[in-house]
């Protein structure tokens, strides 16, 4: 096992930052979860832990090792990849055997090793298979299975679960999350899905043109989003957000007004409140405006209302009867409102009250 450290670390192509200075600190079995849209720099930043991308400059560290120089074989690190990689022309025991042949391992150790990682992903009987007689999901488990095997001090997954359907995400999402509490292996994690980041994290590092923008817990990240960009990033559907003005306390804009808001700032604000914070109202309420669209979740009914340029998300109870052009009404309140500065999007804190 061993903790991870990536100090000042960037990337850079001629004038293009991919990872821009990136200070980290990854604890001793902990899962840690590369979060955000494509193009941000998270996959670089798992490529260079792994050695498979060269750093620019800073330093990369696996327990008390600066790594920067060293070959990926030399570093101990499992991957798990988008594609599978397995070995068409081999058989599941085998492909998952390969890691011990190359790094020489004993062969009376490889059938105990195999048969343990085989059945820690339901794979003992598939042994004899090649992978085209697999599912994708199958597949996926012989991968996680050939990255167990080694016992690493480490596990680097880059978007593991991206070529699954929805079905097996969800199924294989719990086996990872089953394996880490389980091994208890540092494990980097890199995906674009905010499910996947809030379900399988201890941290999250959201991330955006190379930046870390937050690194936090994911309950952390969801209540108190740093700025705007993780706001809209983190929550499905995102948090809402409409700009305006903030004076004493009282936010204003041509369709909100929210009072009693612990807030001294003063001048252009951004707003933000997340749809299941908001109760949906027969009458009265502060926000109003006419159901633009209707989603039928079962158990919840979720409303898109366009209230002038802003396109709104409202979850409602699953008996709510309105349909699109029927008023629907809300009440924000301050204690659900998050505020942030209209120019640098970043978070402004309240003040505290004494209870």
């Amino acid at each position: 096992m061993a903790d991870i450290k990536l100090k000042g670390i960037t990337r850079r192509w001629n004038d293009f930052i991919g990872v821009d200075n990136l200070n980290l600190d990854i604890a001793d079995r902990e899962f840690l979860v590369l979060l955000g849209p494509s193009g941000c720099g998270k996959s670089t930043t798992m490529r260079m832990i792994a050695g498979l991308e060269e750093v620019s400059s800073g330093e990369i560290w696996l327990g008390e090792r600066m790594v920067n120089n060293l070959e990926p074989k030399d570093r101990d690190i499992s991957m798990v990849f988008q594609s599978y990689g397995l070995y068409p022309t081999m058989s599941v025991y085998e492909n998952i055997r390969f890691p011990l042949r190359i790094r020489k391992v004993p062969a009376s150790e490889h059938k105990e090793r195999v048969l343990r990682a085989a059945e820690m992903v339901e794979l003992t009987q598939f042994l004899d298979r090649r992978p085209a007689a697999l599912s994708g999901g199958q597949r996926q488990r012989v991968a996680l299975a050939r990255a167990i095997v080694r016992a690493p001090n480490a596990f680097l997954m880059d978007e593991p679960l991206s070529n699954l359907d929805a079905k097996l995400r969800v199924s294989t999402r719990a086996q990872i999350a089953n394996l880490h509490h389980e091994l208890k292996t540092t494990t980097v994690y890199v995906t674009h899905d905010q499910v996947e980041a809030m379900t399988l994290a201890d941290r999250v590092v959201v991330m955006k043109n190379g930046i870390a923008q937050q690194i936090a817990p994911p309950m952390d990240i969801y209540n108190k989003p740093a700025n705007t960009f993780v706001a809209s990033f983190i929550g499905a559907p995102a948090m809402n957000l409409i700009e305006g003005h903030l004076e004493a306390g009282t936010f204003t804009s041509p369709v909100l007004t929210v009072s009693g808001l612990p807030h001294r700032h003063s001048g252009p604000v951004t707003l933000g409140f997340r749809a299941e914070d908001v109760a949906v109202v027969s009458e009265g309420g502060n926000l109003a405006a006419p159901v633009y669209s209707v989603e039928r979740l079962g158990d919840s009914t979720m409303f898109a209302i366009r209230a002038k340029d802003d396109l709104i998300s409202l979850k409602a109870d699953k008996a709510a009867s309105l349909a699109i052009g029927d008023v629907v009404r809300a009440a924000v309140t301050a204690k659900v409102s998050h505020i942030f500065d209209g120019t640098t999007g970043q978070r402004i804190e309240p003040l505290l009250i004494p209870a």
